[in-house]
């Protein structure tokens, strides 16, 4: 087996999280000024480990083994959210380099070709999963329109970080095998449970509606409450009426978030005309999204039946369905936890999504879990033990090494 270099991996870590450093977290959001100075520095720790690294036409960072397939790819996103942790995702790519890093340096591993990645926005700043979505072919024009929340299209935002006309990596199928990640679990799992390691078996499918709310806006000394259409009370109403419906749909492991909302005007001395509020719910069964999706739009219409204010609801992207992790390499994954934290190892759901759910459909992927200190992520406070993300690492070099001997 080859052995990582913990601290090389620990070093290049911390140096990667000064890109966007804001006390204890990050904030690297895609396309901005710290995601491309980190992606530069990414292309060259790619060039160092000895591949071919290369920045695409939508912000992958891709380094290509110089040895002929097959070839595993290995990586992770490194954007992250508005207010992020320093590990989510980050960890992950580089693992990644590091494994290719060790592979190199490893006269038993030196001929086996390990694909880097660092995808680009996996976090949704622009378009969900805007990296691994090109690197399979999912695409479209449509999502290259679609625009952050201050209006710039990812077209625009090409064009000002000077990708527009840079080449776009895509799977090749003569030589990518499967695909493997490594990650914080963000959740408080494996720490309860005293576990070093999860293997994860399948990643929760997700959907995310808008609710809108339509009323009348008005002077709230003047307006008589009996003739108010206040879209604000609309709102909360229906947030709490949502709330009793979900819980009776919901399965062991469903979750739902209103993670944000908004009355316009905004104003003490006006009655709210318009409303609106985000929903984003998960699970690992299709037919329960279905049914909460199903739930969300009947009680929009229900109120608006009711009056005096108009609800509507729609999806504000894509659904995302659940993705089974491959069981080929989950089989990998599990010796090497064994081998390395013998019983201290579980297979367990990713509550979150990853770029892997994405790329399941076009090649097997599988994915390793390290704790996360007290459960926090997409906080300045997420962190994980440094002995667990060495250990983490050492678990995918072990795994890509058995994968790619057969």
């Amino acid at each position: 087996m080859v052995d990582i270099d913990g601290e090389r991996l620990l070093t290049s870590l911390r140096t990667l999280r000064g890109f966007g450093a804001t006390g204890s977290g990050v904030v690297r959001p895609t396309f901005s000024d710290a995601d491309m100075a980190a992606r530069r520095w990414l292309r060259h720790q790619m060039a160092a480990a000895g591949l071919d690294a290369t920045i695409d036409g939508v912000g992958n960072v891709f380094g290509r083994s110089r040895n002929h397939g097959p070839a595993l790819v290995i990586g992770s996103h490194s954007d992250t959210q508005p207010e992020g942790g320093w590990l989510d995702g980050a960890f992950g790519v580089m693992c990644a380099i590091e494994v290719a890093r060790s592979f190199a340096e490893d006269a038993t591993t030196a001929g086996l070709a390990i694909d880097t990645v660092a995808w680009s926005d996996e976090e949704g700043t622009y378009a969900d999963f805007l990296g691994s979505r090109s690197f399979v072919g999912a695409l479209s024009a449509a999502d290259i329109r679609r625009a952050n929340t201050a209006g710039e299209t990812v077209a625009e935002a090409l064009e000002r970080v000077g990708l527009r006309d840079a080449a776009r990596v895509g799977f090749e199928s003569g030589r990518h095998l499967g695909y493997l990640e490594a990650h914080i679990e963000q959740g408080p799992r494996l720490e309860e449970g005293g576990r070093r390691i999860g293997v994860v078996t399948s990643i929760v499918g997700m959907r995310a509606m808008q609710i809108m709310f339509t009323g009348q806006q008005n002077h709230a000394g003047t307006t008589p409450m009996v003739r108010r259409r206040d879209a604000g009370v609309a709102l909360f109403e229906y947030c709490v009426r949502l709330r009793a419906r979900l819980e009776a749909l919901a399965g062991p492991t469903t979750v739902w978030t209103i993670g944000n909302a908004r009355l316009e005007p905004g104003a003490e001395s006006i009655v709210p005309g318009s409303a609106w509020c985000s929903l984003q719910f998960r699970d690992p069964d299709d037919h329960v999204l279905d049914a909460i999706e199903a739930a969300v739009a009947h009680l929009a219409a229900e109120m608006t039946a009711e009056g005096p204010v108009e609800v509507s609801a729609s999806l504000r992207r894509d659904r995302v369905p659940p993705a089974e992790m491959s069981v080929e390499l989950r089989r990998h994954l599990i010796a090497a936890a064994e081998a390395r934290v013998p019983g201290a190892w579980v297979e367990m759901p990713s509550a979150a999504a990853h770029d892997a759910m994405v790329l399941t459909g076009t090649l097997p992927c599988a994915m390793v879990f390290i704790p996360s200190i007290d459960g926090i992520s997409h906080d300045f406070a997420e962190d994980s033990d440094d002995d667990d993300i060495v250990t983490g690492c050492q678990v995918l070099a072990d795994a890509a090494a058995s994968v790619l001997r057969g």
